[in-house]
């Protein structure tokens, strides 16, 4: 809660929570996939729903309240080259969101995914544009750039093809596997050839994850009869970046846990939701044990990503702490040394 002492005052919920939204709505889909291959009590993966839904719903409170009672920090967010990104996760959520209800309520579902769909095109079109005009430092490079294009486009065609609408789907698929390509290739020249990400910015490496499975989610939702070469070769890289991360926690974890570490959860949950539906279609060999293996592992990887977040709820520092405004008549130094230059850049002409 906010304070008017000026002392412990905590900063607005970061839109980069709806990452913790996302992270639990994925996991239970993959507990509603695993159900149908294994003897599971329809009880957990309801009740897994039904939690993470009002997860999802709490953020997006959250986060209209932020719109209307602290709009100068939701702008400066939007407005951020880094933090804006994560604005894509708000209808990634919506279109999961529309997967959980949809054997409740197709009708339901159909809104939440055309609200979805049509926000994260929107957001895509705004943020990529933005991209596009260029000036962007390479210390600003993160695998955050997936989000606006490669995340929405993947799920909107999963929610598309599972509510009917599969050749909308395809197209969706179609964004999304091309952004990610060209993208990819951004992330890891930024990754070798510059310095290296700050130990704050680490954990948006697990994003790194999702993009080979959770395109192959979408694949699958789109496909009919046993995989293909093409799933297989999706997982196959996903299990890949799932073996570099795991190389890379001792990195990544020189910083204390944050909700910044929910950036693995949505490729976590989407690495076993993938092979248990390819196991579902008739997949044999490795996937036999691949998809159990994958499932308790994103089980475990999330299960301490939920301790660590009541964690620090507990603790009340969830939030980050706000920096006070410096005083309306007190210009803050930076300004100053970059009026200073600019004037005299203005006196040698």
């Amino acid at each position: 809660m906010d304070s008017n002492n000026g002392t412990n005052n905590h900063a607005p919920m970061p839109v980069a929570f709806f990452g913790i939204a996302v992270g639990s709505l994925a996991l239970a889909g993959a507990w509603r996939a695993a159900a149908r291959v294994w003897t599971i009590p329809e009880a957990v993966p309801a009740l897994l729903t039904a939690s993470a839904l009002v997860v999802w719903l709490a953020y997006l409170v959250a986060y209209g309240r932020k719109w209307l009672v602290q709009r100068d920090a939701a702008v400066a967010e939007l407005r951020h080259p880094v933090q804006s990104s994560f604005a894509a996760l708000v209808p990634v959520s919506t279109m999961l969101a529309a997967q959980a209800v949809q054997a409740y309520s197709r009708d339901f579902a159909i809104a939440l995914f055309v609200i979805g769909a049509v926000s994260s095109l929107a957001l895509g079109a705004y943020l990529q544009g933005r991209f596009w005009q260029g000036g962007r430092k390479p210390e600003l490079i993160t695998p955050a750039i997936y989000l606006p294009t490669v995340a929405p486009s993947f799920v909107a065609g999963t929610a598309a093809a599972g509510l009917g609408f599969t050749q909308l789907g395809m197209l969706f698929f179609g964004a999304g596997v091309f952004s990610w390509l060209a993208i990819e290739s951004i992330v890891l020249h930024r990754a070798a050839v510059h310095e290296p990400l700050p130990e704050a910015l680490r954990p948006s490496l697990g994003i790194q994850l999702a993009p080979p499975v959770v395109g192959g989610v979408s694949y699958l939702a789109m496909t009919h009869g046993v995989p293909d070469m093409f799933a297989y070769m999706l997982l196959g890289y996903g299990l890949y970046q799932a073996l570099m991360l795991t190389r890379l926690v001792p990195w990544i974890r020189q910083t204390a846990f944050t909700p910044s570490y929910w950036a693995f959860s949505f490729g976590a949950a989407a690495l076993p939701t993938m092979a248990i539906r390819m196991l579902e279609r008739g997949a044999t060999g490795p996937m036999v044990w691949i998809a159990p293996a994958a499932f308790v592992v994103a089980n475990v990887v999330i299960g301490l990503m939920i301790a660590g977040t009541l964690r620090a709820i507990a603790r009340g520092t969830l939030l980050p702490v706000s920096t006070p405004a410096a005083p309306a008549n007190v210009t803050p130094l930076k300004d100053n040394v970059r009026s200073i230059e600019r004037r005299a850049v203005a006196g040698s002409r």
